[in-house]
């Protein structure tokens, strides 16, 4: 599969050296209202390189895509076993392992998709330089294939949603703004953050640490309303509160604010239009460096 993306990419145009960008390529940097129009006409090259990723992943592995919903089920059992049969809980809501694993796999989602888009670049520099399709593919790639993780890990809310009897209404029909929304906001941190981290090479490491920062000021073992006074403000404003509410909101409605819901739609588009405006001022500059 790998072969069969490369020789796709090579016959469709001569390799590009990492020189002073010209003809078309000089137009869409300068026109980063463009660029999702030339990345949807390459949407074949997208998908050839989202089934490689996918199935190398899980070529040599036993369980295949199971790996992919073991980290946030065993994150949530975790937390489950330490808020309810330690420490008394007073945080979410009934049945609490629901609760738990509609914020831990979205996270999850978010967590891989921002630490492996923001190497994208870099890590496949060799390629990045020799295709002649978007650079913004490879954000979008990996953003895609841990969304399809995502995807793979909501039978595992159903089961649990089955064994504990957790009630489920009409708003589950709110996942699909949701998946949206946080793949906006992650293909917008992802166009920001990949061209930085070849300029930056320490960026890398500082992003390892926000996000396990980002971990605890996100809510996942807890609800907004549950924050501490004026945290409560912080906390909903961090995109990832409205977007796991929604998320939730098919078993947990009282917990659903539209007012998060907005600011986290606000931020999260926002992010994705300054990120192709940033990625497109930045791509010249990175074809130097990598």
């Amino acid at each position: 599969m790998i072969q069969s993306v490369d020789s796709d990419a090579e016959s469709a145009a001569p390799p590009v050296q990492p020189a002073p960008v010209v003809g078309p390529e000089r137009r869409r940097t300068r026109a980063p209202l463009r660029r999702p129009r030339a990345l949807w006409d390459r949407r074949r090259a997208v998908g050839l390189l989202l089934r490689r990723d996918l199935k190398i992943r899980y070529a040599s592995s036993v369980l295949g895509y199971l790996w992919s919903v073991l980290d946030p089920l065993l994150m949530a059992l975790v937390y489950w076993f330490v808020f309810t049969q330690i420490f008394e809980r007073s945080v979410g809501a009934e049945p609490y392992i629901v609760f738990l694993l509609s914020g831990l796999l979205p996270w999850t989602w978010f967590n891989g998709a921002v630490h492996e888009s923001a190497r994208a670049l870099r890590v496949d520099g060799k390629l990045v330089r020799s295709t002649n399709v978007p650079r913004e593919v490879w954000v979008v790639r990996v953003v895609l294939a841990k969304g399809a993780e995502f995807l793979f890990g909501l039978p595992v809310i159903a089961l649990f949603a089955v064994i504990y009897s957790a009630e489920v209404n009409w708003r589950i029909v709110l996942l699909v703004p949701a998946i949206i929304m946080q793949a906006a906001l992650l293909l917008g941190i992802g166009l920001i953050l990949a061209p930085l981290v070849v300029l930056v090479r320490d960026l890398d490491r500082v992003v390892g640490i926000l996000l396990r920062l980002a971990f605890y000021a996100s809510p996942i073992i807890y609800a907004v309303e549950d924050a501490p006074g004026a945290w409560q403000t912080v906390v909903s404003f961090n995109p990832l509160a409205g977007i796991f509410e929604l998320c939730r909101a098919a078993f947990f409605p009282g917990f659903l604010n539209w007012q998060h819901v907005a600011q986290a739609g606000v931020i999260s588009f926002g992010l994705l239009i300054i990120g192709w405006c940033v990625f497109a001022r930045l791509e010249r500059t990175v074809l130097k460096e990598i």
